[in-house]
Parts: C-alpha cells; sequence; structure tokens
C-alpha cells in the first residue's frame, strides 16, 4: 500500500487531511479551509476531494467537510510519517537547500522498503526536527523496525567497540571531529564512555546522532 499508488497531489491532500486531524481530531475540514492551505483554488480542492471521497480515502458531506476514512487515516498517517523521516535525514546530512519542501519530493519517492532502511537508520526517531510527533510506522512494518542491524547510530552505541562507516555534517564539521580523531574507519570504544585510542570523547547528542558506526 506505497504511496507510488496515487499521485503527488493526491498524497498532499491526504497528508494535509492528517495534518488536520492532528490538530483536530474528528472535525470535518472545509474544502475552503483546504484550498487555503494548499495554495489552490476552492474549485480545485472540491473536484480532489469529491474524487478521494469515490476512492474510499474521504468520508465528504457537503457543506460540512471532509474526514478520512480508515483507509485514507492510513495513508495520510503514512504520507506525514515519511515526510518527518526525510526533514529528520536531511537535518543530519551537509544539506544547506530548504528541508521543508525538498522532503515534501522526497516523501513521493518512499516504498516500505526505503521507509525502514531511513527509519533504521535514522535510529527510529519519535519527533521531529520542529518538536512535531512522528507517526508510528504501519503495523505490518513495526517487526521490521527493530534494530537487528550492526549499522546504528553512535547515539545508540551503549557498550562494545564499533568502526565509524559514516560522518553526516558538512566539511567543516568533520575537519573538527578528524582533529579529535573521529574520522571514517576510527574505532570507538563504549564501555567505559566513548573514547578512541584510549582517548576520552565527549559528543553532544546531536553530534553522536550524525555519526553511523558498524558494531564489532
Amino acid at each position: 500500500m506505497g504511496a507510488g499508488h496515487f499521485q503527488e497531489f493526491e498524497d498532499e491532500y491526504l497528508e494535509t487531511l492528517y495534518e488536520f486531524h492532528e490538530k483536530h481530531p474528528g472535525r470535518r475540514v472545509k474544502n475552503g479551509d483546504l484550498a487555503t492551505f494548499l495554495e489552490v483554488s476552492p474549485a480545485s480542492a472540491t473536484e480532489m476531494v469529491q474524487r478521494l471521497a469515490k476512492n474510499g480515502y474521504v468520508d465528504n458531506k457537503p457543506y460540512k467537510g471532509a474526514l478520512l476514512t480508515a483507509e485514507g487515516m492510513i495513508l495520510g498517517k503514512q504520507i506525514k510519517r515519511r515526510h518527518r523521516l526525510a526533514e529528520v535525514l536531511l537535518s543530519r546530512l551537509p544539506f544547506d537547500g530548504d528541508i521543508h519542501q525538498t522532503a515534501c519530493r522526497m516523501e513521493h519517492a518512499f516504498d516500505d522498503d526505503l521507509e525502514v532502511c531511513i527509519s533504521l537508520l535514522l535510529g527510529n526517531p519519535t519527533i521531529d526536527n520542529s518538536g512535531k510527533q512522528i507517526p508510528d510506522a504501519r503495523q505490518e512494518l513495526e517487526s521490521r523496525l527493530i534494530p537487528t542491524t550492526d549499522i546504528i547510530p553512535l547515539s545508540n552505541l551503549k557498550q562494545g567497540k564499533a568502526e565509524i562507516v559514516l560522518i553526516m555534517t558538512n566539511v567543516k564539521g568533520r575537519t573538527v571531529l578528524s582533529a579529535l580523531g573521529v574520522q571514517s574507519g576510527a574505532i570507538i570504544d563504549a564501555d567505559n564512555g566513548l573514547s578512541i585510542d584510549g582517548e576520552s570523547l565527549d559528543l553532544v547528542e546531536e553530534l553522536a546522532h550524525r555519526i553511523i558506526v558498524r558494531c564489532l
């Protein structure tokens, strides 16, 4: 049930209706409010809501507004989850563009495998950059989100040793970290606090999120 089954503009409406649901659960959304939020004409919003209703994703009551059906809720929630995961990923990369707009484009390219991969890579975050809750994954993906891989963020390394395989920061940040011995191929020991070659390593959690290691 991936987002690839739907055109991008349909995704945007489902995601927007889910966002309205987050703010006011159970409240219907009028077509005019959708049009304003999405910056489209009222006629376009009405046409799309009717189309989504015909396909079973929206319960539409004339003059009262639209409400996601159970199936529409699943899809809207999934799209919003993927958008927020994309924002977290971009925030940890040396990316200088518009995070929100880029995440809007990325969310449509997600499938289940990519969602699972990125969520695990990021350490299964629950909060996005703005402090908003990242919706839970669909039930059928939950078993795949249990960290079984040996590739994890450094922030998740609680004991043992691991090799640094990826540093998701800009060139300046990597230069500073390199001076501390934090570079690809370096071995980090977490048995008694973090250390490299016997030298203690004190990193803020946000920076530790950006360093990906392979457990040894």
